[in-house]
């Protein structure tokens, strides 16, 4: 199973859970997905934590591939090493969506033969923002697992065009904002 392997290797950061997504040999996760791992704090080769991850990652995976990946990224320039890193992962039919913080208008690109929606989000829940992307109803989720939410969110992808403008990689890069964070917290 692709996200035990992940998981044993440490590439699952704040998880929220694993489980099975009510299909055999297919899993999904919700977490953070390391992208660049820290530093080996210490001779027993513990790790200090990741330096990039995908925040907020929803993943579905049927046995050694990926049929879904979407999260949140700070920045786009992050896309090609999650490409490089998991590329070998991933499913030729695999929808992949992600939130970017620095992009100001819907993208689409491929990249490996893989379509990629990205979509503005300065500031959201990605599980929230892909529900209403889609129009799933979170009454249309009632009674179902975990997983067998993921793999529902995964069923609509099949049947939702996504807007956004088709670039290739190096012209989405030159596109990208500054983004500008506020304070937050007691004042």
């Amino acid at each position: 199973m692709l996200l035990k392997t992940y998981e044993e290797k440490g590439l699952l950061f704040n998880s929220n859970f694993t489980e099975p997504a009510g299909q055999a040999d297919t899993f999904a996760y919700r977490g953070d997905l390391v992208l660049v791992e820290g530093d080996v704090a210490d001779a027993s080769g513990r790790r200090k934590p990741p330096t990039a991850t995908i925040r907020q990652s929803v993943l579905l995976a049927q046995g050694d591939k990926l049929l879904l990946a979407a999260g949140l990224f700070d920045d786009i320039a992050r896309l090609p090493v999650f490409v490089k890193r998991y590329g070998a992962d991933l499913s030729p039919e695999m929808h992949a969506v992600f939130f970017v913080s620095n992009i100001a208008k819907p993208i689409k690109l491929k990249l490996e033969g893989i379509e990629f929606a990205l979509i503005p989000l300065e500031d959201g829940m990605v599980w929230n923002e892909l529900l209403d992307e889609l129009g799933i109803e979170k009454s249309e989720l009632k009674g179902q697992s975990a997983g067998e939410k993921v793999a529902t969110v995964h069923t609509a992808f099949k049947s939702h065009a996504f807007k956004g403008a088709e670039l290739t990689l190096e012209a989405a890069l030159e596109s990208t904002i500054e983004v500008k964070r506020g304070g937050r917290g007691p004042v």
